[in-house]
């Protein structure tokens, strides 16, 4: 016989009668609903501009970041060397404390965010004491976590407290979640990307007006990209900060920032540029890490990159990462790097894991796990390289060029000569064949000692991506 269904009345009862239970009230009652829980209490050291990003998010988004983090997050205390700098923001709901210390030692405090800069002094103290004392730390100091982030994890290890840095890497891109997170059963390859706002903002007006690099630079700081002194930007010193935060990250390696090599981009001249081009590439600062049987390679340096990579077409400030997995293959993040809303926008991000209890081993792994990767032969790496040299318009210094590359073991692919260029000589451009760095620098080591060579001669890899 076929069951059917069948819509079956409810028996009526007399008044007064206690109705029958349903069937869910006689298997289990229901649940009591949970109890709110408290808000998350914050304290911020240094009110800059990204301190008073921090404070116009929180305010502007309170409700939402209230419903998203599953409790409220409040501004409890605010701390910096001038209470009294106006700094375009309403500060005075909160309370203000004049040493920093008093945030770690206040009993209301829940999180300290430190946002003064500096790999050490103020910062690097207030970082440590506020993990020994149990405070979890939010940080978008990169210097700071490159060159102490093991011991600072340690330290949040064995307090079982959180070490967040998520605006210490590409600003507002949420590439340190991506990695930590989202990428954590592959094993990756190699990271590479454009790291630093200021040196691609200055590559772009290059490009786009043909602009010498100093004009480039006063461009940049003019519009507040680059500072008054920007030897960390252009020198590839804050790329390289973050390369090491990256690398660590992707293969498992201890925090190892003097194994990272850095050549910036000060010695660009605009021929480069239209030689890339006319080559099919676009010249980035990139910063490159892969690890193979040989070792770790951490380099910052100029490239040359093909212009049909997604690479080649990000614009002014903006950072790209890109990280190879082996089984979720290509990963691209682009997006601010720099700025108020963007580092304040990954800090609170951080606050809200926090605030759900979110949170593990600062470097994907606890720092015991991690292992000391040796460091790769910088000078065995085997690729093609553009060489730039300006020399003086004398017989015999192309066969004086060509000796060096030869003894060298340099192999040239091309070679052109366009006639006078900047510094009142000839700009000769070299492509090479494919062979390993050390040769290059070997041969340019050669004609650096030659008194027909004007300036400094720019080599850059040319990338095969």
């Amino acid at each position: 016989m076929e069951c059917l269904d069948v819509a079956v009345p409810c028996p009526r009862r007399a008044p007064g009668e206690t109705p029958a239970p349903r069937w869910g009230a006689l298997l289990s009652p229901p649940p009591p609903p949970a109890a709110p829980r408290p808000p998350l209490r914050v304290a911020l050291a240094g009110i800059g501009v990204v301190g008073g990003g921090v404070v116009r998010l929180l305010e502007a988004n309170r409700e939402l970041i209230a419903r998203r983090a599953g409790r409220p997050i409040e501004i409890v205390a605010v701390s910096a060397r001038d209470r009294h700098k106006d700094r375009g923001i309403d500060l005075s709901a909160y309370r203000w404390e004049d040493d920093m210390e008093a945030l770690v030692a206040a009993g209301d405090v829940d999180v300290v965010v430190e946002m003064i800069g500096g790999a050490d002094g103020s910062a690097l103290t207030l970082a440590r004491h506020a993990l020994g004392a149990g405070k979890a730390l939010v940080t978008a100091n990169k210097a700071m976590i490159a060159h102490h982030g093991l011991g600072l994890a340690q330290l949040a290890e064995a307090k079982d407290t959180p070490l967040k840095y998520e605006a210490a890497v590409a600003g507002g891109i949420p590439v340190i979640k991506a990695i930590r997170e989202g990428a954590s059963a592959n094993q990756i390859a190699r990271v590479y990307g454009i790291l630093n706002g200021t040196c691609n903002y200055i590559l772009t007006r290059m490009e786009r007006d043909g602009a010498s690099f100093a004009d480039a630079l006063a461009a940049a700081q003019a519009e507040g990209y680059a500072e008054a002194d920007p030897t960390f930007d252009v020198d590839g010193i804050d790329a390289a900060h973050k390369l090491s935060i990256l690398a660590a990250l992707c293969f498992g390696t201890r925090l190892d920032i003097g194994a990272v090599t850095a050549a910036g981009i000060r010695n660009l001249i605009a021929a480069d540029i239209r030689e890339a081009e006319a080559l099919g590439h676009r010249v980035r600062l990139i910063g490159m890490a892969e690890r193979d049987g040989t070792g770790l390679y951490q380099h910052v340096q100029p490239c040359l990159v093909p212009a049909d990579h997604p690479l080649a077409y990000v614009p002014g400030a903006l950072n790209a990462v890109v990280a190879e997995g082996n089984f979720v293959g290509r990963l691209f993040f682009e997006g601010a790097g720099a700025g108020a809303g963007p580092t304040a926008s990954a800090i609170v991000a951080d606050i809200i894991d926090i605030a759900r209890d979110e949170y593990g081993p600062a470097f994907a792994m606890p720092v015991d796990a991690l292992d000391a990767a040796p460091v790769a032969d910088a000078g065995a790496r085997v690729g093609k390289h553009y060489v730039r040299l300006i020399v003086e318009d004398r017989i015999g210094v192309l066969a004086e060029i060509a000796t060096a590359m030869r003894d060298a073991g340099v192999s040239i692919e091309s070679f052109i000569q366009r006639g006078t260029g900047e510094n009142d000589g000839v700009v000769i451009v070299l492509v090479t064949h494919e062979g390993p760095a050390r040769a290059i620098e070997a041969a340019l080591a050669t004609l650096a000692a030659s008194d027909h060579i004007v300036g400094t001669p720019m080599r850059m890899p040319i990338l095969a991506l």
